[in-house]
C-alpha cells in the first residue's frame, strides 16, 4: 500500500468505528483494552488523530518535547463519536496539505511524514476492532490491509522500547520465528521471518521462503494482525504454531504493543 491509499483507508477506518459506536452505549466495557470503556477507547482515537495532525501540521524534526495538543473535547460523552468524526476530517485534510514523502522526524525506521498516517491507520483499525468485539461484532478486516499492518507493527515494533519496554527483552542467541498467512498467495506476500540476537530483534529482510524457522505461526491475515496486537490467543483454533513453543511464549510475553 501507498501513503495515499493509507490517507483513504484512516478515513474508511474511521468512519467504520464511528459507525461502530455512535449507536451503542458508550459505557460498555472493551475487554480487549481492560479498564476502558466505549468512550474511552472513542476518545483515545480522536486524541491521537488530533496528536498525529499536530505533528504533520509542523513537520517536526526533533522529538516533540510535549504532547499538549488542543483536543476541543466534546462537553457530553454522546458527542465523542461526531468528534471523532471531526478529527478525522481534519487529519484528511491535513493529509491533502502534506508532502507524505517529505523528511520528518517518526519514532519508527521510516523518518518521513508518511509514517504517521500508516501508523494512525493501524490505530484507528485495531481500535475499531475493538469497539466490534466489544459490542459481540466479528471484526472484518481486509486481507491487504492487515498483511500492511502485519508489515507495518514488525518492522517498527524493534523501535518501540519507549513505550513499550518489555521489548527491549525480545532477545535470543540467534533464534527465528516467522509469521506465515494462510490466505492468499505471491511472492513475499504474507512471509515475514524475525530474527532475535543476543543484542535485540529485527525483520530479515532477504530470507528465503524455505528456510525453516525455529517456531512459526500460521494462520489467516486478519488474525494474525490481531494476534501480534495481543486481540486474539494463539491457543485459538485459528492458528498452527510449530517449533519451539517455549521461544514464542518469549515473543508474546514481551511484545506488547
Amino acid at each position: 500500500m501507498n501513503p495515499a491509499q493509507h490517507g483513504a483507508a484512516v478515513a474508511a477506518e474511521a468512519a467504520g468505528f464511528v459507525a461502530t459506536v455512535k449507536a451503542a452505549d458508550l459505557s460498555t466495557p472493551v475487554p480487549t483494552c481492560p479498564g476502558w470503556t466505549l468512550a474511552d477507547l472513542t476518545q483515545h482515537v480522536g486524541s491521537v488523530h488530533r496528536w498525529f495532525t499536530e505533528l504533520l501540521r509542523r513537520r517536526i524534526q526533533q522529538p516533540p518535547t510535549s504532547r499538549e495538543v488542543d483536543l476541543r473535547l466534546p462537553q457530553d460523552r454522546d458527542g465523542l463519536p461526531d468528534w471523532l468524526a471531526a478529527s478525522a476530517a481534519e487529519a484528511a485534510e491535513v493529509f491533502a496539505a502534506t508532502d507524505l514523502e517529505a523528511p520528518m522526524w517518526a519514532w519508527g525506521v521510516d523518518q518521513h511524514a508518511r509514517f504517521w498516517v500508516r501508523r494512525m491507520l493501524f490505530e484507528t483499525l485495531v481500535h475499531r476492532a475493538d469497539a466490534e468485539i466489544a459490542l459481540g461484532i466479528p471484526p472484518h478486516i481486509d486481507r491487504a490491509l492487515a498483511v500492511d499492518g502485519i508489515d507495518e507493527f514488525l518492522t517498527n515494533l524493534p523501535f518501540a522500547s519507549p513505550f513499550a519496554p518489555l521489548t527491549a527483552q525480545l532477545r535470543a542467541p540467534d533464534r527465528t520465528i516467522r509469521f506465515s498467512c494462510t490466505d492468499g498467495e505471491g511472492e513475499g506476500d504474507g512471509d515475514w521471518l524475525v530474527g532475535l540476537r543476543p543484542d535485540g530483534f529485527a525483520l530479515v529482510a532477504d530470507h528465503a521462503e524455505t528456510r525453516t524457522a525455529d517456531a512459526t505461526v500460521r494462520g489467516a491475515a486478519a488474525d494474525l494482525l490481531l494476534l501480534l496486537y495481543g486481540r486474539l490467543d494463539r491457543q485459538s483454533d485459528a492458528f498452527r504454531l510449530l517449533g519451539d513453543q517455549d521461544l514464542l511464549t518469549h515473543w508474546f510475553t514481551h511484545s506488547a504493543f
